[in-house]
C-alpha cells in the first residue's frame, strides 16, 4: 500500500504579515482600497463624541469593511461575522485583527444603515465595473445582482441609473436581511451551508459516476444515433446513384435496360418502328 507524508489540519502556529493576507485583483483588497481612500465616511464619524472621554469605538472602516467583506461571502448574522473575524485570515486582515463583537457589528448595522447603503452600493458599483463580483460573490438567498457593469459601459446614462437603482435595492435587500437575522436571533452558522453544499457534490459526482458506467466510451446515444443515420443516410445514397446508373445508363449488351425512365421511351419508339415495318 501506498504510503504519504502526514498531513495536519488542526491549529497551527504560523508568521502571518496580515497586510499581506489581503490580494491584489481580489473583492477585498478593492473594498479595502475603496473604504480608506475613496468613500466619504465623515457622517459616520460624526456618530461618535468620545473624543475626549468615554471608552474607544471601533472604528467604522473597520466596520463597514468587515459587513461588507461578510456579505459578498454569504454571511449575514452579526454572529458569523464576529466568527469570521475571530478566525478567518482575511477578516483579520481587513479588521486589523480588532475582532469586534456580534453586538457591535448588530448595533452598527441597525443605527447606521441609512447611511451605510449608499456606501454598500458605491462598493458594488465600482467592484462589479471592474469584474470583481463573480458567481460565488454576494450569494444570497433572494438577492440577485444584475449582470456585469463593463458590459454597459457603451450604455446610456438611463441604462447606468437603472443598473445603479438595482444595485441599491440589492443592497437594501442585503441589510434587512441581516438585521432580520439579528432581530430573530438565527445563527446563519456555516456548518448547514457546508453540508447542504456536499451534499449536493455528492449526488453530482454520483450521476457522472452512473453516467461514465452507462457510457464507457464517453459517447451519447444521442451521438450514437446521429452517426447511425448519418452511415444510413450514405448507403442509401450509394444505392440510389448504383440504381439509377444501371436503369438510365446502358447495360452489358449495349442496350438500354427496360420498363424504367429513358428505357420506356426506347421501348415506345421500338414498338412504333416494328409497327410501321408491319404496316
Amino acid at each position: 500500500m501506498a504510503r504519504y507524508k502526514p498531513q495536519d489540519h488542526n491549529s497551527l502556529l504560523l508568521p502571518v504579515v496580515l497586510s499581506e493576507q489581503i490580494v491584489p485583483g481580489s473583492f477585498a483588497f478593492a473594498l479595502n482600497y475603496l473604504v480608506d481612500h475613496e468613500l466619504d465616511l465623515k457622517p459616520l464619524d460624526a456618530q461618535f463624541k468620545n473624543d475626549e472621554v468615554g471608552a474607544s469605538a471601533y472604528d467604522p472602516r473597520v466596520m463597514l469593511k468587515v459587513v461588507l467583506l461578510a456579505y459578498s461571502q454569504g454571511l449575514i448574522s452579526s454572529r458569523t461575522i464576529e466568527q469570521a473575524c475571530q478566525r478567518n485570515v482575511q477578516f483579520i486582515a481587513i479588521s486589523g485583527d480588532s475582532q469586534p463583537s456580534h453586538a457591535h457589528i448588530a448595533k452598527f448595522v441597525a443605527s447606521l444603515s441609512d447611511q451605510i447603503k449608499p456606501l454598500f452600493s458605491q462598493v458594488l458599483m465600482t467592484c462589479d465595473a471592474q469584474g470583481l463580483i463573480g458567481r460565488e460573490m454576494f450569494a444570497i438567498d433572494g438577492v440577485k445582482l444584475p449582470s456585469n457593469a463593463s458590459k454597459e459601459r457603451s450604455g446610456t446614462h438611463e441604462e447606468l441609473r437603472h443598473r445603479a437603482d438595482r444595485l441599491d435595492k440589492a443592497a437594501d435587500k442585503i441589510m434587512a436581511l441581516h438585521q432580520a437575522q439579528d432581530r430573530g436571533g438565527a445563527d446563519d452558522a456555516l456548518e448547514p451551508k457546508r453540508q447542504a453544499r456536499i451534499e449536493a457534490l455528492r449526488k453530482e459526482a454520483a450521476r457522472t459516476r452512473e453516467f461514465l458506467a452507462r457510457s464507457p466510451n464517453a459517447r451519447t446515444a444521442k451521438a450514437r444515433t446521429q452517426d447511425q443515420r448519418h452511415r444510413l443516410r450514405k448507403r442509401q445514397d450509394g444505392h440510389e446513384q448504383r440504381s439509377h446508373s444501371g436503369l438510365c445508363g446502358t447495360g452489358r449488351s449495349g442496350q438500354q435496360p427496360p420498363n424504367h425512365c429513358c428505357g420506356g421511351r426506347h421501348r415506345l419508339r421500338l414498338r412504333a418502328g416494328h409497327a410501321l415495318a408491319h404496316d
